[in-house]
């Protein structure tokens, strides 16, 4: 039996995607509030699933690879509308929300894996791991934002003008809101990671600083800083800044999956 939170979530992101992208193609003012309304309302249903999964579990919803796929989606939901509500642009939605759908999707599909029983716990290290998984979800939508400008300038260059293009945010707008998931994700990263090694500290006869996992993160960081660097300059600023974009993300999924699995003894799942 499928819990009433999943099916309340996948409906309303449902409906939410839905009515995003009609936004984006009729420019309708009701049906782009009534789909930001639907986010907030799968975002509140989501966060009900992630509490149940917690308390079947009885342990954090990130304890296993599933919870942890859907506590980024729900994090991407969380920054996604805080930038849609400052910048009051909706039309990036029909992009993000069936990323947050199929993440979701995939959290409750994946076959259960047992998680690793050595792994620490504590406030700390709760902190570590959720900072993290915000600053993935913070490099994920900087890295939607960057294909979107980069669809849209190819548009731009060769003329092709429809109504869908001019609704969507200018191109300076979309480097601001890239550099800002960008900010987000490297200020988490960097305290969850400096977390992480208090969290190590604690545990007596662990040495996990050598860990393939936090040398690959640290590449990360240096790669996201120089990104934020050179994407305000002449030279480097718009396509260019945003492949950077794109590639250092690569990074982060390859991380994420790959090192996480195959090479950290420390930060695999299962």
């Amino acid at each position: 039996m499928i819990p009433i939170f999943v099916l309340l979530t996948v409906l309303a992101y449902l409906l939410s995607s839905g009515l995003y992208l009609n936004f984006l193609y009729t420019g309708k003012e009701v049906t782009g509030r009534l789909a930001t309304v639907l986010m907030f309302i799968g975002l509140a249903c989501h966060y009900g699933a992630l509490l149940a999964r917690a308390k079947a579990a009885h342990s954090v919803p990130y304890h296993d690879l599933q919870g942890s796929m859907s506590l980024f989606g729900w994090l991407l939901a969380v920054i996604y509308l805080c930038l849609e509500i400052y910048h009051r642009q909706r039309t990036v939605g029909a992009f993000v929300v069936p990323i947050i759908l199929a993440f979701f999707f995939a959290a409750n599909l994946v076959p259960d894996h047992p998680p690793t029983p050595s792994q620490p716990h504590g406030v700390v290290f709760a902190l570590h791991v959720t900072l993290s998984i915000l600053a993935y979800a913070g490099f994920a939508l900087s890295c939607v934002l960057s294909l979107m400008f980069l669809a849209e300038e190819r548009f731009l260059r060769i003329r092709r003008l429809g109504d869908v293009v001019w609704r969507l945010p200018p191109l300076e707008l979309l480097e601001r809101m890239s550099h800002t998931s960008v900010l987000v994700g490297l200020i988490t990263i960097a305290v969850g990671t400096a977390l992480g090694f208090v969290a190590v500290d604690r545990q007596a006869g662990q040495h996990w600083y050598f860990d393939p996992k936090y040398i690959v993160t640290i590449l990360v960081v240096l790669l996201y800083v120089i990104y934020f660097r050179v994407a305000r300059t002449a030279t480097w600023r718009g396509a260019r800044a945003s492949i950077l974009c794109v590639f250092n993300f690569i990074l982060v999924v390859l991380s994420f999956t790959v090192v996480n699995i195959y090479f950290s003894s420390h930060h695999r799942y299962f």
